[in-house]
C-alpha cells in the first residue's frame, strides 16, 4: 500500500512540477511589464538576445535564418516591397509569414516589422501619400498633423506593420540638405510642436503615465521613432552624413528640444544620426545615447541605428567592422540596422561579448529594452496581422485629409503688383488657358523622395492619385477651353489669346544625399518655360520643391508665385486654393533666401536679409460661388 502511496505523491509532484513548467509568467497578460521581461530575459540564451538586436531587410530574409538566428525585426528599405503594386492583403502574407517563423523558435519570441512611413505609407501602392513634413511645417497645425499620424498608422496597420520610422524630428538649417524636406522647419519650438505626430501614430499616453516609457494604444496604432538623433540638420553647408559644427548650448537650444517632446509623448524608439557633432560620429557618441537619452532624459524605448549606420563610423564605411560593433553597442545602441550582412554582426557580436570587450549588462539593457516595446504594444498577445484593417489603405477619408493638408500647407509668396491688383484666385469661368511646366501631369514629381522607390519615381501610373493638372480639369467651368502644353516656346503662348496661365515647375525627386546641393536651382526646363510663359500672359507660377530654390532672378516677371511644397497625391488640394474655394493661410517654415552665398541664413540671424522671412506668406479669403 505504502508502495501505491509513494507512486501516487510522485506522479502528482511530476505532474505539479510540469503545470508549473508549463505555466510561462513571460506569455501571460495579466502580468506586469516588468515582470514578463524579467521571466523571459532568464530563460534566453545569448544567442537569442542578439538575435533581438539585430533587424535585417526583408530581401535576405527567409523563414530559416528567422529561426536560426532568432532575429528579432525586419524591416522594408525605400522601395523594398512584396511584388509590383501588391495589396494590402499581398503585405499581410508576406509579413505574417515571416512572424510565423519568428514565433516557431524555442522561446516565440514575435519580431517586429519596421518600414519607412513619412509621408503616409510612402512605399505601398495606392496608399495615401501626404505632403512631405516641410510643407506640414507651413500648416502650422499640429492637430491637423496629429490626425495625419492616425491616419498613416491605419495605413500602415493596414499592411501588416506595426512600426514607422517616423517623425523625423530634425531641424534643417540649411536648405542645401538634401533631407531639409523631412523637416518641419527652421525653427525648433515648429519643430517641437509637430512632434504631436507620435500621439497621433502610437496614441495619447494614459494620464499619469511615467516620463519615458513607450506607449503604444492598440492594434490601430504602430510604434514610431524619433529621429534622426541628434544635430543632422545642422551639417557644415548641409552636406547630408556630414559633421554639426556647434557648441553645447546649440545643440541642447536647437537640435535636442524635439526630443524632450518626443519621449514625453512616448515615442517608442529613437534612431540614431549618420552625422557627427563636432567631429563625433552619433553613432558611436556614448555621452549623448547612453548618458543623455537613457540616463538625463530616461527614455525607456529602444535606440536604432540608421541603415547600415554603424558602418560608416569608420572612414571608408565597413573598413574595421568590429570596432564598429563594438564602439556603436558600447555607445548604447540596442537594434541594428544591419540590414544585409547579418552573420557578419551576429558572429562580431558574439564574440566581443564572450571576449569580455562588450559586458553583458549591455547586451542585458538592450533586449530588456526591446522586448519592452514588443510587450507594450501587444506583439505577443496579437502578434498577427488584423486582415479587418485593409480598408483602410488609400481611404477616401484619409484622401480627404491629405487634400485639406495641401490646401493650409501651400504658402502664397507673391499676388500681383499694387497697380495691377491680385492674380488670386483664378476665375473658374474663362475662354482659354494655359497649363504648363513639367511639373504639372507628373505625380511621382508631386510626391517627391521617398515615395514608391527610396529615390522617388516620375510618372501617373505609379500610385493612386490625381495630378494637378486633372484637378484644374476637375475645377474649372465647363466651357473654359483648357490648354496643356509642357514647355511652350513664346510665340505660341503670344499667339494663343490666353486669359492665364498655371506654370507648374519644381525639383525632381531625391532623397538624402541625391538631394544635396549647392546651387538650389530648379532643372531646366523649368526657368525656361517661366521665361516663355510669363513674358507672354498673366500667370501663376506654382513651385513644387522641397526648399526654397532660386527664384530671386525671374520674380519680377511672375504674377503670382505658390510654394506648393511636395503635396504628395491629393492635387486638388492646389487647385481648392488657386480658384478660390479656400483661402490661402499657410506660411513658410523656413527662410526663403535671395543668393545662395547667403547661405546659412535663419529666422533670428544678426545679417538677416531674406528674400521672404521665415513665416512670411500673403493670404486671400474664399470666393463665392463663380
Amino acid at each position: 500500500m505504502s508502495r501505491i502511496l509513494i507512486l501516487f505523491m510522485g506522479l502528482a509532484l511530476f505532474w505539479a512540477a510540469s503545470t508549473e513548467a508549463e505555466y510561462l509568467k513571460y506569455k501571460d497578460p495579466k502580468q506586469r511589464v516588468g515582470v514578463r521581461i524579467k521571466d523571459l530575459m532568464k530563460r534566453m540564451t545569448l544567442e537569442e538576445k542578439i538575435g533581438q538586436m539585430t533587424q535585417i531587410e526583408r530581401k535576405v530574409a527567409t523563414s530559416d535564418v528567422m529561426k536560426k538566428y532568432f532575429i528579432g525585426s525586419l524591416l522594408s528599405g525605400g522601395g523594398s516591397i512584396p511584388s509590383t503594386n501588391a495589396s494590402a492583403k499581398d503585405w499581410i502574407e508576406m509579413v505574417n509569414g515571416y512572424q510565423k517563423a519568428a514565433l516557431s523558435t524555442r522561446l516565440g519570441i514575435p519580431m517586429i516589422y519596421g518600414i519607412d512611413a513619412v509621408h503616409g505609407h510612402n512605399n505601398v501602392y495606392n496608399a495615401t501619400i501626404f505632403p512631405h513634413n516641410v510643407g506640414l511645417g507651413a500648416t502650422r497645425d499640429p492637430e491637423l498633423v496629429k490626425r495625419i499620424g492616425a491616419a498613416t498608422a491605419l495605413e500602415v496597420r493596414a499592411t501588416g506593420i506595426p512600426y514607422a520610422f517616423a517623425p523625423c524630428i530634425a531641424v534643417c538649417r540649411d536648405p542645401r540638405w538634401g533631407r531639409c524636406y523631412e523637416s518641419y522647419g527652421e525653427d525648433t519650438e515648429l519643430v517641437q510642436s509637430m512632434t504631436e505626430l507620435v500621439p497621433g501614430l502610437q496614441g495619447d499616453i494614459p494620464p499619469n503615465m511615467t516620463k519615458g516609457v513607450p506607449y503604444v494604444g492598440g492594434n490601430t496604432k504602430v510604434a514610431g521613432s524619433a529621429k534622426h538623433f541628434v544635430g543632422d540638420g545642422g551639417t557644415v553647408k548641409g552636406i547630408n552624413e556630414n559633421n554639426t559644427v556647434i557648441d553645447p548650448h546649440g545643440l541642447f537650444s536647437i537640435h535636442m528640444p524635439g526630443y524632450y517632446d518626443a519621449i514625453i509623448k512616448g515615442v517608442s524608439t529613437v534612431m540614431v544620426s549618420y552625422s557627427s557633432w563636432n567631429g563625433v560620429k552619433m553613432h558611436a557618441n556614448r555621452d549623448l545615447v547612453t548618458n543623455f537619452l537613457k540616463r538625463t532624459l530616461r527614455f525607456r524605448g529602444f535606440v536604432i541605428s540608421d541603415w547600415e549606420g554603424i558602418d560608416r563610423i569608420t572612414s571608408p564605411p565597413h573598413a574595421n567592422y568590429t570596432y564598429s560593433i563594438l564602439a556603436s553597442i558600447n555607445a548604447g545602441l540596442d537594434m541594428i540596422m544591419v540590414p544585409n550582412n547579418y552573420t557578419e554582426f551576429i558572429d562580431g557580436l558574439t564574440s566581443l561579448v564572450k571576449d569580455g570587450y562588450i559586458p553583458m549588462s549591455r547586451i542585458d539593457d538592450a533586449v530588456k529594452r526591446i522586448l519592452r516595446v514588443k510587450f507594450i504594444m501587444g506583439l505577443f498577445e496579437n502578434p498577427l496581422a488584423d486582415e479587418s484593417l485593409v480598408h483602410h489603405l488609400g481611404s477616401q477619408e484619409h484622401r480627404e485629409l491629405a487634400r485639406e493638408a495641401v490646401r493650409k500647407s501651400l504658402v502664397l509668396l507673391k499676388n500681383g503688383e499694387a497697380a495691377d491688383g491680385p492674380l488670386l484666385p483664378l476665375p473658374k469661368k474663362a475662354p482659354k488657358i494655359l497649363v504648363a511646366g513639367t511639373h504639372s501631369d507628373n505625380l511621382g514629381y508631386q510626391c517627391g523622395g521617398w515615395t514608391i522607390e527610396w529615390q522617388g519615381v516620375s510618372g501617373n501610373n505609379i500610385t493612386t492619385g490625381t495630378t494637378i493638372l486633372q484637378a484644374i480639369k476637375n475645377t474649372i467651368d465647363p466651357s473654359t477651353k483648357l490648354v496643356h502644353k509642357k514647355n511652350p516656346d513664346k510665340s505660341f503662348v503670344e499667339s494663343e489669346d490666353f486669359a492665364y496661365a498655371i506654370v507648374v515647375v519644381g525639383e525632381t525627386p531625391y532623397a538624402e544625399t541625391n538631394g544635396d546641393s549647392l546651387n538650389l536651382t530648379i532643372p531646366e526646363p523649368g526657368l525656361t518655360t517661366i521665361q516663355n510663359v510669363c513674358g507672354a500672359v498673366k500667370c501663376v507660377v506654382v513651385l513644387v520643391s522641397g526648399r526654397p530654390v532660386v527664384i530671386q532672378p525671374y520674380l519680377n516677371g511672375i504674377n503670382a508665385l505658390v510654394a506648393a511644397w511636395l503635396p504628395g497625391t491629393e492635387g486638388q488640394g492646389v487647385t481648392d486654393v488657386l480658384f478660390g474655394d479656400y483661402g490661402f493661410t499657410g506660411k513658410l517654415p523656413r527662410t526663403w533666401f535671395k543668393t545662395v552665398d547667403q547661405l546659412p541664413m535663419n529666422f533670428g540671424d544678426k545679417n538677416y536679409d531674406p528674400l521672404f522671412p521665415y513665416g512670411f506668406g500673403l493670404t486671400t479669403e474664399p470666393t463665392k460661388a463663380q
